[in-house]
């Protein structure tokens, strides 16, 4: 025994007396019981914060992420196997709740691809289609790039450059005279379009095929050689088993089934390297590029086309069904073990995946491992903790749109929020995206997180507000695995990560290397990123109030609104969104109102507690009041009205898709029957607010 408590101090040695050893006892009961019962200012969990944010280790992201990184694992392949095994043990090793969900979807794989160039002098140029610099792809375990979906042929034709294939950009080439019909378009990235939508844009214009490359970053070497591999699928999920799981032994559409061809495009498409593509630019003639083309990035051409050159394309793929795992850990809830705070990363990856995904993938287990030391050291979670690890994410967030399908009812009960990280860093520069309940928490969490690449001491927050003013975007795009969570099943969530951007995405390049060499070397970004992934799901798990402000939300639809009123022909009213949205308000102050006395109660009772429940019940399901069952028009599976894809990415809103799709319908359709088009939207997200206000509420209209 230490001699401090052998030795009693002087001002002790006298007896206490009984009356002294009573009122000891019992501010010592006081303290515990406070220590476990009093909700805002909880010691504990404070004190579970602080240990949280002590025990990372740059390192042991650097050594996950090594390991991740070992070998190409290319989602339905053999080598991702030992990818799963690994994530699969590492939670099972921490003690946790550990189980794979397998399901099996159609996947896309290359099975041979070909670019040549004729010349009118009878000579063939072939063309490389794989990264300078790699070793051989068979040893290498690397798949050649290729487009995932693309439909297999074989074009021959004249080329046209259509900038980022956007309709802006056809109408350009319109005007000067140049139609793609019956001719090859070769696209560089860019321009707010996903692959899918530019192969069917061109597909609709009458393209043979598209070729597409990234123009990549010069300064980096040989990384701007790389090739941007990717899918053209349009929608997410496995396009057999559309609106439910994928279970091996379940329902599937035929590959011919008019639903599944939908989903592919008609013409074959495939990514080019940038030196091959400038070949295809040089050898153009026929008109002038714009200025503007000619002067943005960094491709060297004078010519759109086409030219005496013509060029034969190849693609021949194979669509199969393949097994996917999701791998899954639990932490159960002491108090609510029935309200799940989800936390996911997908595992796949086209190549290496240092940066996309496995930097997500580290920090996740990191993560992990924190909470199980939390374990050990006596907490456990007011609510559930699930990681998710989720598979085939490349290929249109197929494994995390099939469990949410699976597990569609049990979500919309108890889904707290999904805590989303993909690339978790590509660079300097804190960013993050939620739905607006969130945005407050972040603020908070990202003032107790330092941020590495400051001069001096700061914070997240403080080295945030000075790059972009703490700007949080929202989760419109369909680009990681939030969609499924938000823009389906109506769940709150956030997704965040270091860098805007990197030249080495999706191709050979994306290694361990990389990423030492460039993104994080040191690995602190990875550790900041931890650190406010894995404070939000502490917030989350254990506050017993939730921590979610719908004023900021009423605040964003009033924004919203008054945007829309300025680009809106003035014959349509808002009024009915107007209405809605400051019913919202009114629940959204009521809810702010309620938390906050609760929150002042000094003592937890059962009806203390039941109060909690049923605030924190409305304040969980508010954000699937803003769901449809009929969903966004010609995007039906995504039900989401507030938040969810549009047609119509001219247009710059990225809020009200339905709203948005219907302004631009005006060339196809009289003014009649476009403005009565444009108002049925509006009545749609009018009734949509006013769902998620009655559920704010709690009360039936």
């Amino acid at each position: 025994m230490p001699p401090n408590l052998t030795k009693p101090n002087s001002g002790f040695t006298s007896k206490p007396s009984p009356l002294c050893t009573f009122v000891s006892l019992i501010i010592l009961l006081i303290i515990g019981f406070y220590t476990l019962h009093y909700p805002p200012g909880n010691p504990k969990k404070v004190l579970f914060q602080q240990i949280f944010l002590s025990s990372a280790s740059n390192s042991t992201i650097a050594s996950y992420l090594r390991s991740l990184t070992s070998h190409p694992h290319l989602a339905g392949t053999k080598p991702s196997l030992e990818t799963i095994h690994y994530v699969k043990t590492h939670f099972q090793n921490l003690g946790l709740e550990t189980h794979t969900v397998p399901f099996q979807t159609l996947l896309s794989y290359p099975v041979h691809a070909s670019v040549s160039m004729h010349f009118g002098n009878s000579t063939v140029l072939n063309l490389p289609l794989n990264e300078m610099g790699i070793p051989s792809y068979p040893s290498s375990g690397l798949i050649q790039p290729y487009h995932a979906f693309s439909p297999s042929g074989t074009v021959h034709g004249k080329v046209v450059f259509a900038n980022h294939g956007r309709e802006d950009d056809y109408r350009t080439l319109g005007l000067m005279g140049v139609n793609v019909n019956g001719c090859i378009v070769i696209i560089r990235k860019g321009g707010g379009l996903s692959r899918g939508a530019v192969v069917k844009i061109a597909e609709k214009k009458g393209a043979l095929g598209v070729l597409m490359y990234a123009e990549g970053d010069v300064s980096k070497g040989s990384f701007g050689s790389g090739v941007e591999r990717g899918t053209v699928m349009e929608g997410v999920g496995d396009p057999l088993t559309p609106g439910w799981g994928a279970d091996e032994d379940g329902e599937r559409l035929k590959l011919e089934d008019k639903k599944v061809l939908e989903r592919f495009p008609g013409i074959p498409s495939l990514p080019l390297p940038f030196e091959s593509a400038q070949l295809i630019l040089d050898s153009l003639e026929g008109p002038l590029a714009p200025q503007e083309w000619r002067d943005s990035g960094r491709s060297n051409f004078s010519h759109v086309g086409s030219g005496l050159v013509m060029v034969n394309f190849t693609y021949q793929g194979e669509k199969k069904l393949a097994t996917i795992y999701n791998v899954v850990a639990v932490i159960r809830g002491l108090e609510e073990p029935d309200r799940y705070v989800l936390m996911g990363n997908h595992r796949d990856a086209w190549t290496y995946g240092a940066v996309d995904p496995n930097s997500g993938t580290a920090t996740l287990l990191d993560i992990a491992r924190r909470y199980a030391l939390l374990m050990r050291k006596g907490w456990n979670p007011r609510r559930t903790i699930i990681f998710c690890s989720w598979d085939a994410e490349e290929f249109g967030m197929i494994g995390s749109t099939e469990w949410v399908e699976q597990n569609l009812v049990n979500l919309g009960a108890k889904a707290v929020a999904y805590l989303n990280v993909d690339c978790a860093v590509q660079g300097p520069g804190f960013f993050a995206g939620a739905t607006p309940q969130l945005d407050n928490l972040i603020f908070e969490v990202t003032k107790k997180v330092q941020d590495q690449d400051s001069e001096v001491v700061a914070t997240i927050y403080e080295k945030w507000k000075t790059m972009n003013g703490n700007n949080i975007q929202r989760l419109s795009g369909v680009d990681s695995d939030f969609a499924p969570f938000l823009q389906h099943a109506g769940v709150p969530s956030v997704d965040i990560y270091y860098g805007r951007d990197f030249p080495v995405y999706h191709t050979a390049f994306d290694s361990f290397n990389w990423m030492i060499n460039n993104a994080d070397p040191f690995f602190w970004r990875h550790v900041a990123v931890a650190g406010v992934w894995g404070l939000l799901g502490l917030h989350l798990a254990d506050d017993p109030v939730l921590p979610l402000d719908y004023l900021s939300y009423a605040k964003q639809l009033q924004e919203y609104k008054d945007a829309f009123s300025r680009v809106l022909d003035g014959n349509i009213s808002l009024t009915p969104l107007a209405t809605s949205i400051q019913e919202f308000t009114s629940a959204a102050k009521q809810a702010s109102e309620e938390t906050k006395k609760l929150m002042e109660q000094e003592f937890t009772n059962d009806l203390l507690a039941l109060k909690i429940r049923a605030l924190n019940d409305r304040l969980m399901l508010a954000e699937r009041g803003f769901l449809d069952t009929d969903g966004i028009k010609g995007r039906e599976w995504f039900k989401h009205l507030i938040y969810g894809p549009r047609s119509n990415y001219e247009s710059g809103l990225e809020f009200f898709p339905g709203i948005s799709d219907a302004m631009a319908e005006s060339k196809n359709m009289s003014q009649k029957d476009w403005h009565a088009a444009i108002k049925h939207e509006i009545w749609r997200v009018a009734r949509a607010i006013q769902r998620a206000a009655a559920a704010l509420k709690g009360e039936l209209v």
